[in-house]
Parts: C-alpha cells; sequence; structure tokens
C-alpha cells in the first residue's frame, strides 16, 4: 500500500479497516448482544459482547450499514477488546472525539456502533437481572436517511 493515493480525507488507519475489517461476523458465546437500528433507511449494527466479569475478552460485530459503520465497527471494536467495561465507556468518548471531523451523515452511521454497543450491555444489565432477552434493540434518534 506504499504507493496508493489515498481518498481525501481518508488516512492509513482508516484505509486499513476499511479494507481488513477486524471482528466482524457473529460471537456465537457471547455473553450479551445489543443493536443499533435506523429503522428508517432499516440500517442495523448488531454487537455481540463476551465478558468474564467486568473484562470485555471477545468481540464481534455485524452490519447491513455503509462503509463507514465498517470502518468505526473494527476500530471501536479493536479499542476495547480485552479491556474493561468502564474503559469500554471511555473509549466512546475517544470515538466521537477522533470522528470528529465526519459529515451529519457519518456520523449517524459511526453513532449506530456505540449504540449497538451500548445495546448489548443494557442486554447484560437485564441477564443479570434475570430478564428473559435474547438481544436489546435501541433505535437511532436521527436517521442517516434524514442527512
Amino acid at each position: 500500500m506504499e504507493n496508493i493515493t489515498l481518498p481525501e480525507g481518508m488516512n492509513k488507519e482508516t484505509l486499513e479497516h476499511l479494507m481488513n475489517p477486524k471482528n466482524y461476523g457473529k460471537l456465537n458465546d457471547a455473553s450479551c448482544v445489543g443493536v443499533g437500528s435506523d429503522e428508517k433507511t432499516g440500517e442495523y449494527v448488531i454487537f455481540y459482547t463476551k465478558l468474564e466479569g467486568e473484562t470485555i475478552t471477545d468481540v464481534k460485530y455485524a452490519t447491513n450499514g455503509c462503509q463507514d459503520t465498517v470502518v468505526v465497527g473494527s476500530m471501536f471494536s479493536e479499542m476495547i477488546k480485552g479491556n474493561s467495561i468502564q474503559y469500554a465507556e471511555g473509549a466512546m468518548k475517544k470515538m466521537h472525539d477522533k470522528l470528529g471531523g465526519l459529515s451529519p451523515k457519518q456520523q449517524i452511521c459511526a453513532d449506530m456502533v456505540l449504540v449497538a454497543f451500548t445495546a448489548s450491555m443494557y442486554n447484560y444489565e437485564n441477564i443479570s437481572n434475570g430478564k428473559k432477552e435474547e438481544m436489546h434493540v435501541l433505535k437511532m434518534n436521527e436517521s442517516c436517511g434524514d442527512k
């Protein structure tokens, strides 16, 4: 990839996550599953989280969303894998800061990943409290179809 001219606004890290997404797919032994859903466009992110105590031992995500969603899913999942839930909550803010230059539509696509992770944490909390819930779904407040 040495002599490739990157598209405007794209850095090498973003290109790497786009061309070789990390942690993409289904995690069959997930402790909790969350979905971020854009009802207007039909796009979604499913976030699978495996926990041992407060440590995120494995994560995967799946989406029918755009390339921005895939890139953010790859970047965020790599950031939090092997870290604590508390670290992951801080990583969500870091992702927002890191992605500050996105268009409003791109930001909503990126937020869908973070909403799906948050939904997985709600799912974990619900399961821990005895509620039978296969996954927790959170609907996006804004739609990328509006931008």
